[in-house]
């Protein structure tokens, strides 16, 4: 299904979409990032990236010495799956 004006498809209520102003395609990419004046370094924030926008995002991220990570959406949510729950 085609997403308004003919752009991207509009993805699924609960798939996870690109992170990039505008964008609704489905996330492929996970970017993790911390900002060193905010965040104690082993704090991740993530941004979510669909093929289109991973090289930009990085790039911003990368840029500013945030950009900790990426990979695969797939990838991050297994890795999350094999790590004990808190408490």
């Amino acid at each position: 299904m085609r997403g308004p004006a003919g752009g991207a498809p509009e993805p699924a209520a609960d798939t996870p979409v690109c992170s990039a102003k505008g964008c609704r395609a489905d996330a492929v990419w996970v970017l993790a990032w911390n900002n060193p004046k905010l965040h104690t370094p082993e704090r991740r924030k993530t941004w979510l990236a669909c093929e289109e926008h991973r090289e930009h995002l990085s790039n911003f991220l990368e840029l500013r010495g945030f950009l900790k990570d990426v990979v695969t959406l797939e990838a991050w949510e297994q890795a999350a799956a094999d790590r004990p729950a808190d408490g």
